[in-house]
């Protein structure tokens, strides 16, 4: 089967496996949420895979920590950080990781937040409800940062040494 090669199973594998470190202790946000979405996108050249591996990761892991209110947010930013990822391809380089790294944080931030304040009683309807949401919720941007950065080092990182090592990783596109 032509999904079943070297490399469609390492990258997947890797995807898994940050999906599950949602599932350890961890500080809030510091989760491999962004950094899984950036990966799927960039090194999957199959922009179905690109969504898909990466959705049924964190779906499957939702499963286990369970369904919200707020997933529609959750996923919204997810699959659109996963077009930033689709920008690297070709251009995977430290400086371009780090901003889009930084791009999908802010980006989660601004959507999940906006959401919390839209559909949940805890803040007035107005700006300076906004405004309320927004500033209670930087403490958690700091740690969604901090993992985004953690963990796309981990996974680009990690893949690029793989290609390295094994060079059919590089060759096959998926």
């Amino acid at each position: 089967m032509d999904k079943l090669n070297p490399r469609f199973l390492v990258l997947a594998g890797m995807i898994l496996f940050a999906a599950f470190t949602r599932l350890i202790p961890h500080p809030p946000n510091f989760t491999a949420v962004g950094a899984m979405a950036l990966f799927g996108g960039a090194y999957f050249n199959k922009k179905y895979l690109a969504f898909a591996v990466p959705v049924i990761a964190m779906f499957l892991t939702d499963l286990i920590l369970g369904l919200h209110q707020g997933m529609y947010a959750v996923y919204l930013s997810f699959v659109l950080i996963v077009m930033i990822g689709i920008t690297l391809k070709g251009r995977i380089k430290i400086g371009n990781i780090f901003l889009a790294s930084v791009l999908a944080s802010v980006l989660f931030f601004i959507i999940t937040n906006f959401a919390q304040w839209l559909s949940f009683p805890l803040y007035s309807k107005d700006i300076a409800g906004l405004i309320e949401c927004y500033t209670a919720a930087i403490p958690f941007f700091g740690y969604t940062i901090l993992g985004d950065l953690f963990f796309v080092g981990v996974l680009f990182g990690a893949f690029e040494l793989a290609k390295n090592k094994f060079p059919q990783l590089a060759r096959v596109k998926v």
